[in-house]
């Protein structure tokens, strides 16, 4: 019997970038907690911008932030992975290196950028709903910083890989959909945040159900007995899922839902 299911937003449960979320969901969501099966909502995401995406449902489901950086459930702090300063200010000069767009720094509530283009600083806040700080240089953040995130408006798995190369063993870099490239601590991913809360709740991998459509899905996916891809997702991840589901655009997420009420 499933008792946990854990899904990705951008791109599995709502169109990448935005706050266009079918409200069925939340219904269905709450009914799916009657009966005793817990909603972990798992994305790359801030923990304020999910909170938004579900504010009707805020208090009934577990939140996986910052690709598994900062895990929270009714406010309160379950875990939280930062970086030591160093590394982040390694991974700082690094971005401004490449030079290939637009830096993003997470701290557990708050989202900071230095970057001077205001169309798309109101487009991060409009779109992904996020509480997000412009300030003079980020290198100035004093908080705990869960994930650095890259918008890099281009193909974001080509991108992450001389990063992956670079910071081998000491960050894990991964593509967040098809633009972001995002950097957290080593050993840390939505898979490794799903198996803490499997053990805080005491629920196996057979009773868990997973959904994703991108790479930062691929150790989620693998923490779940019944396992689905979108049909929008990528390749590899399709052949790493159990199933494949309608596209997020088809609401293939929620179909499934409904056959476990």
């Amino acid at each position: 019997m499933i008792k946990l299911i854990a899904s990705d937003l951008d791109g599995t449960l709502v169109p990448e970038g935005t706050p266009d979320i079918n409200p069925e969901v939340f219904e269905v969501i709450r009914k799916l907690k009657e009966k005793g099966i817990l909603f972990a909502a798992a994305s790359g995401r801030q923990y304020q911008s999910m909170y938004k995406l579900l504010d009707p449902i805020q208090n009934d489901v577990i939140f996986i932030a910052e690709n598994g950086g900062y895990v929270v459930c009714r406010d309160r702090d379950i875990d939280c992975c930062s970086f030591e300063k160093p590394l982040f200010e390694e991974i700082i000069r690094y971005l401004r290196k490449m030079n290939r767009g637009y830096i993003l720094v997470n701290a557990p509530k708050t989202a900071y950028m230095d970057c001077r283009d205001q169309a798309f600083v109101d487009q991060m806040r409009r779109g992904y709903k996020l509480r997000l700080d412009q300030i003079e240089d980020v290198l100035q953040v004093t908080e705990p910083v869960v994930k650095v995130a890259l918008y890099c408006g281009d193909d974001a798995a080509a991108v992450a890989e001389p990063a992956k190369k670079f910071f081998q063993g000491r960050v894990h870099v991964m593509a967040a959909g098809k633009n972001w490239v995002d950097f957290v601590k080593e050993g840390v991913d939505k898979g490794a945040a799903l198996r803490k809360v499997q053990q805080f709740m005491h629920i196996t991998k057979e009773e868990t159900m997973a959904f994703g459509d991108n790479h930062n899905d691929l150790g989620m996916l693998g923490c779940a007995g019944e396992s689905y891809a979108v049909a929008n997702a990528r390749e590899e991840v399709k052949k790493a899922a159990k199933y494949v589901t309608d596209s997020n655009l088809q609401d293939g997420v929620l179909k499934v839902l409904r056959t476990l009420l």
